[in-house]
């Protein structure tokens, strides 16, 4: 997407089910200890950036929001919430791949856009674009994996084909400049 300003997205800190291995979707579980230290890391890797802020409005996103951005007043954006999963959501990831291998087989991806009543890949892609072209100028943005990445395919311009191939990272600054993408940890 040409013209987009700098971005600095960072996904929300370890939570709970994260660490349980369990899908959280549009559900929610609360950071842990290594969580919370991550969104401490997160403040510490924004400080100085002059931008607008922005979260997702999933309780996980809103509590790193509020860690990183140090009391700061911010906007929740139900745009930036996760990919909903559907059937799928609070289920362990080992569990789903025994009870659905036909679901989870392919690309290590592709299974989000087969979740029985979950959102595909194209409605993510559809409130994505929506938020990024009302941006008027550099954003820090607390999101979701599916959707940080989402986001940054949108603004490197790359094809939905691509998505798998974007590392995201707890506790990293994810910043995409003039269609380029570095990671600052």
């Amino acid at each position: 997407m040409a013209g987009l300003p700098d971005l600095y997205l960072m996904r929300h800190g370890q939570t709970v089910w994260n660490a349980e291995g369990r899908l959280q979707g549009r559900m929610d579980s609360p950071l842990t200890a290594l969580g919370r230290a991550q969104a401490r890391r997160q403040a510490q890797l924004v400080q100085g950036i002059s931008a607008t802020r922005h979260a997702s409005t999933a309780g996980r996103a809103v509590e790193t929001a509020r860690i990183v951005y140090a009391g700061q007043a911010f906007g929740q954006d139900e745009r930036l919430h996760e990919i909903d999963i559907g059937e799928f959501t609070g289920r362990a990831w080992a569990e789903l791949c025994a009870a659905h291998p036909e679901v989870t087989a392919g690309g290590w991806l592709d299974w989000y856009d087969r979740a029985p009543g979950g959102e595909l890949f194209a409605g993510v892609e559809a409130r994505a674009r929506a938020f990024l072209h009302e941006l008027t100028g550099p954003a820090l943005i607390v999101t979701h994996g599916i959707t940080l990445r989402m986001l940054r395919l949108i603004a490197m311009d790359l094809p939905l084909s691509r998505l798998g191939e974007m590392p995201v990272m707890q506790g990293a600054l994810h910043v995409v400049s003039n269609g380029q993408h570095r990671m600052v940890l």
